[in-house]
């Protein structure tokens, strides 16, 4: 590469360049219109009495005439040439108005002069072409160069790897003119690599050229270069062959991808390894992570502790690592450089609408693909989600985002905030319905279950079995925040309104998903005692999506028992990034305080189908309390909301469910008539004779059940089971029924008689509590 090359172009030739056709267009029309004007007042301008104007032309055509006799007397040749072609249309338009001038009267030809010039100069456009032709002339040189083979900084070397070396020769001042072609890499996994050294045509490869010069290009020892001649070609080429993983392997050394797969067996796949059996089938590496794709042994399940193998392959930081299966035997484990959810951009309405799947895209995978969440499934229909994270996790963000999604997708939002409207303030008035608080929340929910019955009772009425998108009701999703603060044991409220809101949320998602109706469930724990003992809002909510954001570690082995394969351990998230456990020792052998990284805040594992994925959601800046980027999102499409006969039922039962609601929350049992209630309230004498599930009664826990059906009696497991509605639609699984005699046998409310029998301990029976 030569200096000329590099050398930047002066101001004057850069204002020489040619115009844009953009520019060189507009600059054209200006010019036509000035020569239009500038002819009608050389046909008009003679016959008035304004000496200014008189003045003004005639002094313009001297003052270009005098111009261009200096620069024919000074310079020559094109800018002679270019000069005279500007100088045209004011010389034609002044001449022709001096002679209009000198002409007493006005005739046609003197009209008829004025109109030619200014036309003949509008078609020509002088002002505008003579940059074209200027810059032609006096960029001759640099045109025949351009015509040249092109230099090897001109030349398109490609990408990757071989684009790289090309490239990196060509920036090295030791390579002069000579070019890197013929590229060929030995192995994807390693750097090795031969080549051809071409010189410019007609000359050698210099001299200069040795082993040393190369290795000092490619910063290699000076052993692994490789020199010798074409066979069949001059001195004009030379090849090259550049193998450092041949020499490290002559020096009894191996290169960083034999390193990476001895490392694997003697610390994984060995049989006192992390993962006996477990085979590296392949590996790459790039600028920023390693891949490793990985296979378990025949007939056995792939098994990767993800803080196990961090401590295997030596990593400080597990955060680091990330594993993806198939839930069987395959997977891919990749190792980052940083944290690659570290950052992410905003949402765009792009991302929040649905596809044809019912997608939409919450945010980013670990790997850089968008993490999906589907709103609507065409087999399924509506769906149950749950969201679970403590305070500062992302939820609420995580929370605005799918509201968001809903409105540009047409689904109708019905949200219910338990925190008095303080965990999603954004949400209300750009939804169909807000429900503020512990009353308000329970009744959104009873007016939602009642627009469900509505839509089974048309449905079973015209006998269809399932939900067509928008044929004739569109997709309508409630969301519950703070479902704690309704349900918990903890949260003070009676025993029957929690039962009431428990069962409503467990009735319905047996149903509800077949009349396009789904609800989103969000709370800080997933506890089955903090959710008010009911089994089916986290079992329905497996086939949904469950995002597991940042809590304790308690609650993330229940919820990976519970919602996952188990191929894939799920670790708790951190609060910060970057800052690990070893960095947190460090400081404390130190004495220092250890460095916060940026908050993990909407880092969350979602877990779909039983498959665990870490993902982080779209980032949301806050303002004011509030985060405007996602409000006008919101506010960029129509509020979806119910036809008119839904949006009847909806309101009647809402007030309904506030009577009854309030009633429970002061004392009510939820036997006779509703206190409070009346006939304009639309709650009647009774709660059953409406809509709204009726309270508390219909709402019972498997705990209930489990009671009952021991109460005529001892039974076997697997007749409690049965009893317990285990294998129907809907029904518990086996194994939460195990787990509810467990902590019933715990209480002392039943005891083991016999192998696999269980019977009820009345209140004498039980053991006594210690004081």
């Amino acid at each position: 590469m030569t200096a000329e090359t590099v050398t930047p172009a002066s101001p004057a030739a850069d204002a020489r360049r040619p115009l844009s056709p953009t520019a060189a267009r507009r600059l054209a029309t200006v010019e036509r219109i000035a020569y239009g004007a500038a002819g009608l007042a050389t046909a008009i301008g003679p016959s008035t009495d304004l000496w200014q104007l008189h003045a003004a032309a005639l002094g313009t055509g001297a003052g270009v005439l005098y111009r261009l006799w200096t620069r024919a007397r000074d310079d020559g040749g094109a800018r002679l040439l270019t000069s005279a072609y500007r100088a045209l249309p004011a010389l034609g338009l002044s001449t022709a108005y001096g002679v209009g001038l000198a002409t007493p009267g006005t005739s046609w030809w003197e009209v008829a002069t004025s109109a030619a010039v200014a036309l003949g100069s509008a078609v020509a456009a002088p002002l505008t072409r003579s940059r074209g032709m200027r810059h032609a002339a006096e960029t001759l040189p640099a045109t025949v160069a351009a015509q040249q083979p092109p230099q090897p900084d001109e030349e398109d070397y490609g990408t990757g790897y071989l684009g790289d070396l090309a490239r990196h020769w060509a920036a090295a001042p030791a390579t002069g003119d000579t070019r890197l072609s013929h590229i060929r890499q030995y192995r994807p996994d390693a750097p090795d690599f031969e080549a051809i050294i071409l010189a410019p045509p007609g000359e050698a490869v210099p001299a200069a050229l040795d082993a040393r010069t190369v290795a000092a290009v490619f910063d290699v020892p000076e052993d692994v270069v490789r020199l010798a001649p074409v066979p069949g070609h001059g001195p004009g080429r030379l090849a090259v062959q550049v193998a450092p993983t041949e020499y490290l392997a002559r020096q009894g050394r191996r290169s960083p991808a034999d390193e990476l797969t001895a490392l694997w067996e003697a610390r994984v796949s060995s049989p006192k390894g992390v993962a006996p059996g477990v085979k590296l089938v392949a590996h790459r590496f790039e600028a920023d992570r390693i891949v490793l794709r990985v296979e378990a042994p025949d007939t056995e399940l792939l098994r990767l502790p993800r803080l196990p193998l961090a401590r295997a392959l030596g990593l400080e930081d597990p955060e680091l690592l990330m594993v993806e299966t198939d839930g069987m035997a395959r997977g891919v484990v990749t190792i980052y450089a940083q944290h690659p959810l570290m950052t992410v951009r905003e949402a765009t309405a792009d991302d929040l609408v649905m596809d044809k799947d019912g997608r939409i895209a919450i945010g980013l995978r670990h790997d850089g693909r968008p993490a999906r969440w589907p709103l609507y499934d065409p087999e399924l229909g509506a769906l149950t989600d749950l969201l679970v994270g403590a305070p500062g996790s992302g939820k609420s963000v995580t929370l605005l985002t799918l509201i968001t999604a809903e409105r540009l997708s047409g689904v109708v939002s019905v949200v219910a905030d338990a925190q008095d409207g303080m965990s999603l303030p954004e949400a209300e008035g750009r939804t169909y319905h807000f429900g503020a608080g512990v009353a308000e929340s329970a009744a959104t929910l009873a007016a939602f279950s009642a627009v469900a019955s509505y839509r089974q009772q048309e449905s079973a009425a015209r006998g269809w079995g399932s939900f067509v998108l928008g044929k004739p009701w569109p997709l309508a999703i409630l969301t519950m925040d703070e479902i704690n603060r309704l349900i918990a044991e903890d949260a003070g409220h009676p025993a029957p309104f929690r039962k009431w809101v428990s069962g409503m949320l467990g009735a319905g998602q047996i149903t509800w998903r077949k009349v396009g109706m789904g609800v989103r469930i969000a709370g800080q724990s997933i506890h089955l005692q903090d959710l008010g003992d009911s089994e089916k809002i986290r079992a329905n909510a497996k086939n949904g999506s469950v995002w597991l954001g940042r809590v304790n570690s308690s609650m993330t082995r229940s919820m990976a028992t519970d919602m996952t394969t188990g191929t894939v351990e799920v670790t708790p998230i951190p609060q910060h990034f970057g800052v690990s456990g070893s960095a947190e020792l460090e400081a404390a052998w130190s004495g220092e305080e250890a460095p916060t990284g940026p908050t993990t805040a909407g880092t969350a594992w979602l877990i779909q189908s039983g498959h665990p994925t870490l993902t982080r959601t779209w980032r949301a800046e806050k303002q004011n309390r509030t985060y405007p980027g996602l409000i006008s999102l919101m506010e960029s499409a129509p509020t979806p909301g119910f036809t008119p006969a839904e949006a009847d039922v909806f309101r009647r039962a809402y007030d309904e469910g506030l009577t009854i609601a309030l009633a429970l929350l002061d004392g009510w049992d939820g036997k006779g008539e509703v206190p409070g209630a009346t006939a304009e309230d639309g709650a009647g004498a009774t709660a059953a004779a409406s809509r709204v599930p009726a309270p508390p009664a219909s709402a019972r826990t498997l705990r209930d059940d489990v009671l009952d059906a021991l109460a005529d009696g001892p039974l076997r497991t697997r007749e409690i089971r049965q009893r317990a509605g285990v294998g129907t639609e809907g029904g518990p699984a086996a194994g939460s029924v195990d787990n509810v005699l467990t902590r019933l046998a715990e209480a002392g409310l039943v005891a083991r008689v016999g192998h696999g029998v269980w019977k009820r301990l009345e209140a004498a029976d039980a053991p006594a509590t210690p004081s």
